[in-house]
Order: C-alpha cells, then sequence, then structure tokens
C-alpha cells in the first residue's frame, strides 16, 4: 500500500441510508449484514436485494455480505447438519449473485479448544479439513462460478496460521481469509494467542478481508476504534506489507460511531 488505505464499514441497510454520504466521498467497501438470519434467506429476500442495489446506485467501492453463520459450524460432524449448512452458504451466494457482491464472510471451523484437542486424537485435524471441503464444496464451485470470494474470519482461533493452511488447502480464488481484530485481540488476551498484528503476518497476501473493532482483549466488544487497547500501529503496519489489497471493514456496534472510527484512524495517521 502505497497511500494510506480507505477504510469502509460493515451495516445493514438502514445504516446505509443513514452513512451514504460517508460511504460514497471514497468509494469506500461494503459490507452489508443484511442477509444473516435463516429467516431472511428461507423467505422473499428479493425486495431487500433490491433496496440494496437502489441504495448503492452509483456506488464505486467493493461489495461484500456477511454470510451465514448462526447455530452451526462448517465443519459439523453430522452430514446432515452439513447439507444445511452448504444449503445456506449457496443461498448466501443467490443473494451475492443478485446484488453484484464479490465477498462473502463466513465463519471458522476452529476453536480454542481445537488448539488443544486435534493432535491428541489421530487423525481429527485431517478429518476436521475434510469435513470443512464437504461442506463447502459445492459451495466454491458456486462462488467461482459468480466471482465471489469467501473469506474465513477467524472466531476462536488461538493459531494464526490454521485456517489460512485451511483456506489454501481448497487452491481456489473463491477462498481466502479474514481477520476479526477483536477476535485476535480476545484470543490474545484470554487464550494466549499472538497480538494481532501477528494474525496479519500469518495470513499475508491470502488475505482479502478485515474486520476493525477495538477490543479489551477479555470479550468481542466490537468497540469504536481507539476505546480499546488494540496496538493499531502494529496492526497498520503489518497490513501495509501486504499486496493483497485486503478490504478494511469497520465492524462496531454503535454504528453511529462509524465516522469517528475512521477518523481516529486517520488521526493516528494510518488510514483514511
Amino acid at each position: 500500500m502505497s497511500t494510506l488505505p480507505v477504510v469502509g464499514a460493515a451495516m445493514t441497510l438502514d445504516e446505509v441510508e443513514l452513512h451514504r454520504d460517508w460511504l460514497f466521498e471514497k468509494s469506500r467497501d461494503l459490507e452489508l449484514q443484511s442477509f444473516v438470519d435463516a429467516e431472511i434467506l428461507n423467505g422473499d429476500w428479493a425486495p431487500r436485494a433490491a433496496r440494496a442495489r437502489r441504495l448503492l446506485d452509483g456506488h464505486d467501492g467493493r461489495l461484500g455480505i456477511h454470510g451465514p453463520f448462526w447455530g452451526f459450524t462448517i465443519a459439523s460432524e453430522d452430514p446432515d447438519i452439513r447439507a444445511i449448512v452448504t444449503r445456506r452458504l449457496l443461498q448466501g451466494l443467490d443473494v451475492c449473485a443478485a446484488i453484484g457482491a464479490t465477498q462473502m464472510v463466513i465463519h471458522s471451523p476452529y476453536t480454542s479448544w481445537s488448539y488443544n484437542n486435534l493432535d491428541d486424537n489421530a487423525g481429527a485435524r485431517e478429518a476436521l479439513v475434510e469435513r470443512t471441503h464437504m461442506t463447502l464444496r459445492d459451495a466454491v464451485r458456486r462462488a467461482e462460478d459468480i466471482g465471489c470470494t469467501m473469506v474465513i474470519e477467524n472466531i476462536e482461533d488461538k493459531d494464526p496460521h490454521i485456517r489460512v493452511a485451511l483456506a489454501e488447502s481448497f487452491n481456489s480464488p473463491a477462498v481466502a481469509v479474514s481477520i476479526d481484530t477483536g477476535h485476535a485481540h480476545y484470543a490474545h488476551g484470554y487464550t494466549g494467542a499472538p497480538p494481532v498484528d501477528y494474525y496479519v503476518k500469518a495470513a499475508g497476501n491470502r488475505l482479502q478481508h478485515v474486520h476493525l473493532q477495538d477490543a479489551d482483549g477479555y470479550a468481542d466488544r466490537h468497540w469504536s476504534l481507539g476505546e480499546g487497547s488494540i496496538h493499531w500501529h502494529a496492526v497498520f503496519r503489518a497490513l501495509a506489507k501486504l499486496e493483497s489489497n485486503p478490504r478494511l471493514i469497520i465492524e462496531i456496534k454503535d454504528k453511529s460511531k462509524i465516522p469517528a472510527s475512521s477518523a481516529f484512524l486517520a488521526s493516528i495517521g494510518v488510514a483514511q
């Protein structure tokens, strides 16, 4: 990155209405979070997609969505559950095709339990990867067909490398890596994982998406940037070394503070 990166944000359609000027002023990237729930995906979401297209008419930033994730893992041992998860992901990709989104966030199957226990059972690590492939197989093909990339976000991941290896195992441009800074900071503070910038370094150019949220290392706070204890200069120094140009998405609970979060990054000279 030769110039300061431009950050975007994660928002619902209602929040896009409120922050449309901020979003459009620098062609900021957007992650829509209005297509996560099963009730929406199982229903008639076409009017919601049409509203997205209207609101984003003339928007030049990159568009993605947060995919479904409630109540499941992409590495379930139960084949019936895997079938439901596959269906949900395909529904999410149908939304992407309808609104022109080129990225969909999905959640890592790794937990803090995994870190200590996968190697205690012969073949468990390989079996988890195999189950993930079975779940994602059809979704990867669909994503390739529509030019969309599924980015795997760290949730409880203590090892910053293992999820990168999982993404690479697909050998597909449709699977890449996401980092949530607050999740990584929680893992650092609570489970002894490395600090956030190490997650960036481990991902390297496989990294295509970042959730920017601040936290204290105790819980998944989603505070406005500058309100927690994440070392942002270290994070952005690591990001500056990448060539993959990941989408930098502010994802905070109080959406009214999105412009303030962006302003904070500008005030410390790391982003705009």
